[in-house]
């Protein structure tokens, strides 16, 4: 079976449109596999969302319910991270927190990634007025921090995951707009956009099915880049208590709480920061193979 899809995928005279996608995602995967230290990201980020996912079934105890008469017990058979000043046990509340954290950095990829290609495409084609103004708008959130932004924004609703969420994702898309911009400014005058225009195709169907598509690959790797700093911008604002709030377990919210215990019950806040830098690790390996894989300058 495997050896049937191989050969299919690799055949060098692609019979159909399909044919030739598959043969291209899987000529892309033979590329990351060679590269050891994508592959330890990817494996990496498969297991945290696997044990996101399977928390419920993988957590030996409630998150939420304390045992003040266990409190900052060390790791033991018991309790394998040790537990919290209100005896809560540690590792179960970094799988329900990788629940929280990385489902806010996905829901913010899934926002901003369209919004911020939409942007950097029609700015790029459309050029002249368009380009100058939405770059412009872009430029204003370039212009501040995105965690002092991001605080702005979440002081300006209300505290919480949602709130959170929002201000990520309005700091987040303008790098990935530029990016999309200098991709569409490089092949807007090529033959091939040329063609579909003598065709008769439309400005926006030239930019959704024919710019946008060659766009993707670099947005990608963008994507997976900034995905380290997503999570960290994220745990910062529950650490600031901005996030997530009590008793919701997010990893920068169980450090925030855990920093007053750092000398004495060290496993306390060493858990949740283990957790969000093994975490972003993983993605800056992965992006950095994506990166090797499907920028052509690299290879």
């Amino acid at each position: 079976m495997l050896s049937n899809f191989r050969s299919w995928a690799l055949d060098d005279m692609p019979t159909s449109r399909a044919q030739a996608g598959w043969g291209r995602r899987y000529r892309i995967w033979l590329a990351l596999r060679r590269n050891p230290l994508a592959m330890i990201g990817l494996t990496i980020i498969v297991l945290a969302v696997a044990l996101a996912i399977f928390a419920p079934l993988l957590s030996p105890y409630d998150p939420a319910i304390q045992d003040l008469n266990n409190r900052l017990a060390k790791p033991s058979a018991a309790h394998l991270f040790g537990t919290d000043e209100l005896g809560r046990d540690i590792l179960s509340r970094i799988l329900y927190g990788g629940r929280v954290t990385l489902g806010m950095v996905i829901t913010v990829v899934v926002l901003v990634a369209p919004l911020g290609l939409a942007v950097g495409c029609i700015a790029g084609y459309f050029g002249g007025k368009v380009d100058a103004l939405l770059m412009r708008i872009t430029d204003v959130f370039l212009a501040f921090p995105r965690l002092i932004l991001a605080l702005a924004f979440v002081a300006a609703l209300r505290p919480g995951v949602e709130s959170a969420i929002l201000a990520i994702a309005l700091t987040a898309w303008p790098p990935y707009a530029r990016i999309a911009r200098a991709e569409t400014m490089t092949i807007r005058n090529s033959d091939f956009i040329a063609a579909c225009r003598l065709t008769g195709a439309s400005r926006w169907r030239i930019v959704a099915r024919h710019i946008a598509p060659m766009c993707v690959p670099s947005l990608v790797v963008r994507v997976t880049l900034d995905m380290s700093s997503i999570i960290i911008t994220a745990a910062s604002l529950g650490f600031l208590g901005m996030g997530a709030q009590p008793p919701s377990p997010e990893w920068g919210a169980m450090i925030a709480t855990a920093r007053q215990f750092m000398l004495q019950q060290w496993w306390v806040a060493v858990a949740p920061a283990v957790a969000i830098l093994l975490t972003s690790l993983a993605f800056n390996f992965l992006g950095d193979g994506l990166r090797d894989v499907l920028d052509p300058k690299q290879n």
